[in-house]
């Protein structure tokens, strides 16, 4: 049984409840070394080189290191039949080899360090365990392929694990995988992202091997309705984000320390490095807004000791035209030269607080898809009881309902709470939907016993 006290509540939110050994030093000071960094973005990862508009360019690390950057992720899809084998024995083409040789070469010669990757294997994300021989068999040859290469070259084992390749699976094909690159690469860094498409979410079930040359990299793109406002792929639902800002105020702020506090948790309880492999705002959304998000998250990621590399350098969230050949100068100054700002002032009205000591004041408990629970009232708290979490985070929702949100106003929604039977708090993710009146706010919470944490967020109406 768990249980789960809220102790103040400002507006509305739905809650789901749901190797200190290593020695880690020589990763803490890559990381330190990978310092700012840029994803060579639509290009390699593409089912061809072209095929996205955005072919690599030898120029283009030059432009990179002469701007400052420390390092270049570089995206590789490893599984087209022009690239790999489909078959035993799995042999990737010594031409597609040889085209990325050239480009860590080329990273060498400009003093970068280079992170190649392995993106987009959908056979593996659909079928995991009839992929996994392959898998490995890629990794195995990648590493033998490099390994006479000095440490400058960072392995990234897979980009943001998701599908039925599960947290759980993940772990384990990670392990595997980083036993086939020691057999020749022992003291190579390699980085393990989450599942769960790689955000912060999947700390949580993540599980490092024991081995002291692993960084922890995570993926950040929060708010989404922002950072992916017109985004073709998305969907339909992105057109209806167009217009979206990010201001840089304090609550929005606190939003991104709150999400990130389980990212440097995790660093600390673990003694492993984090480093930020994506985070980016489409080309879509308002300059203003985009430097505005850029800079903070910069500046902050560099306050906390976490390496970082953006989301990318010449296509639709890039700093760069390759057209043009001109610099989208408000990234390259958010990136590189902006200071952390002071944040900008807002003036609030608050038109909702309650501390429950006159009962429930109106929430209600819902528990769906063979979720059970119970809600009641003591001592100016809400006490929700959860009997079955059920098997995802909206089986069990507390919810308060009506409220008129006005279109073009922000409204920030605040809560303090404390969960019983958890080993660490970790802010899972949020997402908002709304409909009329009602607006969702979802949440995992796994919050010490002994401590009560505040979580804020963010509604644009």
């Amino acid at each position: 049984m768990r249980k789960l006290h809220v102790f103040t509540v400002i507006l509305l939110c739905v809650l789901a409840l749901s190797g200190m050994a290593q020695n880690r030093q020589a990763a803490f000071d890559m990381n330190t070394r990978l310092g700012r960094g840029v994803n060579m973005g639509n290009c390699f990862e593409a089912p061809s080189e072209n095929e996205w508009g955005n072919p690599w360019k030898p120029e283009y690390f030059k432009i990179m290191a002469d701007l400052g950057f420390d390092h270049v992720r570089l995206p590789v899809r490893w599984e087209p039949a022009d690239r790999s084998m489909a078959a035993a024995p799995y042999t990737i083409n010594p031409t597609f080899f040889n085209r990325i040789q050239q480009v860590v070469d080329t990273a060498r010669k400009y003093k970068l360090h280079i992170i190649v990757n392995m993106h987009h294997h959908e056979a593996l994300f659909d079928n995991p365990d009839g992929q996994k021989e392959r898998f490995l068999s890629q990794w195995y040859q990648i590493a033998d392929y490099f390994k006479n290469y000095p440490d400058t070259l960072l392995f990234e084992v897979m980009n943001e694990p998701h599908g039925n390749l599960t947290p759980e699976k993940w772990n384990t094909f990670f392990a595997d995988a980083l036993t086939e690159i020691r057999k020749t690469n022992p003291t190579r860094m390699v980085l393990m992202g989450t599942a769960d498409y790689g955000g912060l979410g999947g700390l949580s079930k993540l599980q490092v091997p024991n081995d002291d040359n692993v960084i922890v990299t995570v993926h950040y793109y929060n708010p989404f309705n922002f950072t992916h406002q017109g985004a073709e792929w998305v969907g339909a639902e992105a057109d209806a984000w167009l217009g979206t800002k990010w201001f840089d105020i304090v609550p929005e702020r606190e939003t991104v320390q709150n999400e990130f506090r389980a990212a440097l948790d995790y660093s600390t309880t673990n003694n492993v490095p984090v480093h930020v492999g994506e985070f980016g705002a489409y080309s879509k959304a308002d300059i203003e807004s985009r430097e505005r998000w850029t800079t903070y998250l910069g500046r902050y990621f560099e306050e906390e000791n976490l390496s970082w590399a953006y989301w990318e350098f010449s296509a639709g969230f890039g700093i760069y035209n390759p057209t043009t050949k001109q610099f989208v100068e408000p990234l390259v100054n958010a990136l590189f030269l902006n200071p952390m700002p002071e944040p900008t002032p807002v003036f609030t009205n608050n038109i909702y607080t309650s501390n429950f000591s006159a009962g429930t004041d109106g929430w209600s408990l819902n528990a769906n898809s063979g979720a059970a629970g119970s809600l009641t009232a003591s001592a100016g708290k809400l006490n929700v009881t959860i009997n079955n979490g059920g098997s995802q985070a909206w089986h069990v929702q507390l919810t308060k309902s009506p409220f008129a949100f006005q279109k073009d106003k922000m409204y920030r929604i605040t809560f303090k709470a404390k969960g019983r039977g958890y080993k660490r708090r970790n802010l899972l993710r949020w997402k908002k939907l709304r409909s009329m009146d009602f607006l969702q706010w979802i949440f995992r919470i796994e919050p010490h016993n002994d401590r009560t944490d505040l979580y804020s967020g963010f509604y644009h109406g």
